[in-house]
């Protein structure tokens, strides 16, 4: 069985793959920007300091000389090029194939990496500039060692060194360390001479030439030396280097030195003073970079630990979910129960139950809900990579990526878009020259958006190509028997034809599209959500297809409706209001199942006709008017219950083929009620002409 902490790094890389490339496209449309260059470097750092860890060498060996290369970048000594780009996303998929165990082809391996080793060896003159320091850290919290040893004269120069040392105190935490060994005897000082140097350990997130600025009048005056000593990437834990290493780093001792006194029993820093090595105000300096640096690491510690998240399986939480689910159902069972019985302290604890489920039941749903902006990002690069294929310059505009849908509706969301962008691209998009011909822009557009619409998710693919020639569409569904030559349809009908199994405008069938299975597809996984499909396009300037999805597939907010002695159970998202049917509505109609409200004429289903309910109806019945697509259209049904918290429950193999119920729950009772799909039920009955066309 593989070790469990790899696994854990296979699926971390990978997010960060995501990232990286996400980044990496941006990087092509703004190539100064430092912030996107840090993205890349750290999530570059990340892989291949954690893969180091879990035992994956070829990915440290691959990732090396690339981190190298963003490095260069972020100090200014190399220029973000259309290639190396393109060679970083190449590399991203090398390194996905070793996550997932593969041996990618050696020779493509070594041939990309020579590439950027090539561009390692060899930056152009004049591409570096300015202090690199200053991109390298600038925005993260280092810290640094800092020596400031002025020259004697510097007081005749005005400069007082205590205003320095209280300025660099403003950049952040900071400990100061006076060092006094250069002071001569009382009778040998110059009262007008300057014989103190200072040790200065500073936490900042300003970058080197924000500290340099502090010095920049005394630059002349003074020895200024710095380095940096920690910061997030190196920081694993809250240890930091013993007293010894310090000294060392610093040139205050020799290694050999310290070996000796580490033979004696005396802590280090007694035995240094005593055998006259370094002195006291040396090893005091010392002490305090090394209580500083634990300092800053325990704080960022406590901050991360602050934000920090659990990973949990997906299996956890769809149990989790069901349990939940059996808890509503148990609960409304409760409910029942104490309205049955008049007891009121069985009352008092049915309605805190109902309020606690309640509770829970929304926050277990949000654990579930996901922002959607994680699947817009994995579409840049299928944009990227078709782009280059066609032909064609595209450029992903995305909007609306907080907008969270449930992870069950996201992980079946994913293949739909991809056959979508596919089609804008190839289908939508115009070539560079003929679009310029046309007077637009040689890049073409493909903008995802997403936006919240009630219990609904509206996401859109839109883009600014060639628009649907509708009249095209129609003369195809003419040729394939689908439609009548002299039937009249509005443009959004004639349009969904394009949704019908093997229906394409391509004359030719190439690796992109032709086949006419993509948008059949594309149904197909949107009608199992229970969503909707709605096509528009603006001849000459582009098309729109909206997806209406649901929040959530687990627990939904429902109409309880009865027909006879069976329940049902209608989305409250698709329903708009419920009004009467009398007998009068019926004769003044003459046998067609139509009805007025509020001067709108609205076809209605009876739901005893159409899953032949036996038994006769009421007198007055119920009407739900829902809206399905554009239109709206009524269920009959002899009486509304109330609304319902509805646990969605899948029905078996056996029904599968019943295309008018989507689903089905279990009441307090024990009852099941279906689950009713409106749009199916709706299609099926103008089919069987139940409602006029």
């Amino acid at each position: 069985m593989k070790d469990k902490h790899a696994q854990v790094y296979q699926q971390e890389a990978s997010e960060l793959l995501e990232e990286l490339e996400a980044a990496l496209l941006e990087l092509k449309d703004d190539s100064t920007n430092k912030e996107l260059i840090g993205r890349i470097f750290r999530a570059l750092h990340t892989i291949k300091g954690s893969g180091a860890m879990f035992g994956f060498d070829n990915i440290v060996s691959f990732t090396h000389d690339i981190e190298n290369i963003y490095d260069l970048i972020r100090n200014n000594k190399l220029k973000v090029t259309d290639t190396l780009t393109g060679l970083t996303l190449d590399a991203c998929d090398i390194i996905r194939d070793m996550l997932g165990g593969g041996s990618p082809d050696a020779s493509i391996r070594q041939a990309l990496q020579k590439q950027f080793t090539q561009l390692i060896s060899g930056p152009a003159d004049g591409q570096s500039g300015g202090s690199s320091d200053e991109d390298r850290h600038e925005g993260h919290e280092t810290t640094w060692r800092i020596r400031f040893r002025p020259r004697q004269d510097i007081f005749a120069a005005g400069v007082n060194p205590v205003l320095l040392l209280a300025e660099l105190k403003d950049l952040g935490p900071c400990r100061i360390t006076a060092l006094t060994d250069d002071i001569p005897m009382l009778e040998d000082i110059d009262p007008e001479s300057c014989y103190i140097s200072w040790d200065i350990v500073l936490t900042t997130d300003q970058g080197e030439n924000a500290i340099r600025d502090v010095f920049i009048f005394v630059e002349d005056r003074c020895d200024l030396f710095l380095e940096v000593i920690d910061w997030p990437t190196l920081a694993d834990d809250n240890s930091y280097k013993k007293l010894g290493e310090i000294l060392t780093e610093r040139g205050d001792i020799h290694p050999n030195t310290i070996q000796k006194a580490l033979g004696a029993q005396k802590r280090l820093g007694e035995i240094l003073t005593s055998e006259g090595h370094v002195t006291p105000e040396r090893i005091h300096s010392a002490l305090a970079e090394q209580e500083h640096v634990r300092e800053m690491r325990a704080r960022q510690s406590a901050a991360s630990a602050g934000a920090a998240t659990i990973r949990v399986p997906a299996e956890r939480l769809d149990t989790l979910v069901d349990m939940v689910g059996e808890l509503v159902t148990v609960q409304s069972r409760l409910s029942q129960l104490a309205e049955r019985i008049i007891d009121t302290d069985l009352a008092l604890v049915a309605e805190e139950i109902e309020r606690l489920t309640a509770v829970l039941r929304d926050n277990t749903m949000s654990i579930r809900m996901l922002p959607i902006s994680n699947t817009f990002s994995k579409f840049k690069r299928l944009v990227y990579d078709l782009s280059k294929e066609l032909g064609k310059d595209v450029r992903l505009i995305t909007q609306g990526g907080e907008t969270e849908l449930d992870k069950t509706v996201i992980e079946k969301l994913n293949d739909p878009l991809v056959h979508l962008i596919r089609n804008s691209i190839d289908h939508g998009i115009e070539a560079p020259d003929i679009r310029a011909a046309g007077g637009k822009p040689r890049a073409g557009m493909v903008k995802l958006s997403a936006e919240h619409s009630g219990a609904h998710v509206l996401i859109k693919i839109e883009d600014d190509g060639a628009g649907i020639d509708a009249a095209r569409v129609r003369r195809r569904a003419v040729e394939k028997n689908l439609l009548s030559p002299d039937a009249v349809l509005s443009e959004t009908e004639i349009l969904s034809f394009i949704l019908a199994p093997g229906f394409s405008l391509s004359d030719t069938v190439s690796s992109v599209s032709g086949r006419g299975v993509g948008m059949d597809v594309v149904k197909k996984s949107i009608d199992s959500l229970g969503g909707t499909i709605e096509i528009a396009s603006r001849p000459g300037a582009g098309s729109t297809i909206t997806l209406k999805l649901p929040l959530t597939l687990a627990i939904i907010d429902s109409l309880l409706v009865k027909t006879g002695d069976s329940f049902f159970v209608v989305p409250l998202a698709s329903v708009e209001e419920c009004v009467e049917l009398s007998r009068a509505d019926i004769e003044q109609a003459h046998g067609r199942h139509v009805i007025t409200v509020r001067d709108e004429i609205v076809p209605y289903i009876p739901l005893r006709k159409s899953f032949a309910i036996a038994g006769a109806p009421p007198e007055i019945e119920q009407i739900i008017i829902s809206s399905v697509g554009s239109e709206r259209i009524g269920i009959v049904v002899d009486q509304v219950v109330g609304e319902h918290q509805t646990v969605i429950k899948n029905l078996g193999k056996f029904y599968r083929d019943i295309q008018e119920v989507s689903g089905a729950t279990i009441l307090g009772d024990g009852t099941v009620a279906l689950i009713l799909d409106v749009a199916k039920l709706a299609a099926k009955a103008e089919a069987e002409t139940l409602v006029p066309a």
